[in-house]
């Protein structure tokens, strides 16, 4: 009697056991079961947007830049109100044989760089006169290293409220690049008289013309940007670099440039 007993209770221990186990592996499953996300909840799956194009890819290279280039398209305004101050276009030219719209080794330089050809305009307000010369090249590699490489000056473009200046004399110069362009600019007085050590409307007129340059190459890039199908953010429209303290001016003779 006492070993049956026993054995009941050894079997009823064994049942009571293996129940326990049994839940416990339930109540394991569900905890599980309950961590998987639902089909329904699944979250639907996500892309990046494509980059839009930069704006300066199309003025890098000849191979992008396709629009036409002509000083109607390049100098457009008759009188460009530049920070309000407005100036009036007298002159423009172009010319494919670079060292002649160039003095004093410039011209050199823009020739050894493979310049194309150059686009000039004159501008003048207040007694002062402004040559803006922008030379063009196959990338914009060339460009960087014309700019780098620049000695002398662009020569000026005389004529109509510019009659002789900065010829054999001081002006202030500027030099810059952007893209496949470099752009030079000689400012000084249209009756012919030196810029002296302290002028500030010399230098003042140079910079604007400058930075109105700067910002018809970049409408140039915007535009062939949104020519392009793609959407693209507009690129800056301020020059990559700050222009650099007033310094001396330069005579042409023996030039000195401020990047503007």
């Amino acid at each position: 009697m006492i070993g049956g007993g026993v054995l009941a209770a050894a079997a009823l221990a064994a049942v009571v056991a293996t129940a326990v186990v049994m839940s416990d592996k339930g109540d394991k499953s569900k905890s599980v079961a309950d961590k998987r996300p639902s089909a329904s909840g699944s979250p639907e799956p996500t892309f990046s947007p494509v980059a839009p194009p930069n704006p300066r890819e199309f003025i890098a290279s000849q191979d992008k830049d396709k629009a036409p280039l002509t000083t109607k398209t390049l100098f457009p305004h008759s009188r460009p109100s530049l920070d309000k101050r407005v100036y009036k276009r007298v002159d423009t030219a172009t010319t494919d044989d670079c060292d002649t719209a160039a003095q004093n080794g410039l011209g050199q330089v823009l020739k050894d760089s493979g310049c194309r050809k150059v686009l000039r305009a004159t501008y003048v307000r207040d007694g002062v006169a402004v040559t803006v010369g922008v030379a063009v090249f196959d990338d914009k590699a060339a460009a960087d290293k014309a700019k780098a490489k620049s000695t002398g000056n662009i020569e000026s473009l005389t004529g109509g409220d510019a009659p002789d200046f900065c010829r054999n004399t001081a002006c202030r110069l500027t030099a810059n690049a952007e893209g496949r362009y470099a752009y030079f600019t000689v400012a000084g007085y249209t009756n012919g008289e030196a810029v002296p050590s302290d002028d500030t409307k010399a230098l003042q007129a140079g910079r604007d013309v400058s930075g109105y340059t700067f910002r018809r190459i970049m409408a140039r890039a915007n535009a062939q940007a949104a020519a392009s199908g793609k959407p693209s953010a507009a690129a800056s429209t301020k020059p990559s670099q700050p222009a650099s303290p007033s310094g001396s001016p330069s005579g042409s003779a023996s030039p000195k440039k401020e990047e503007s």
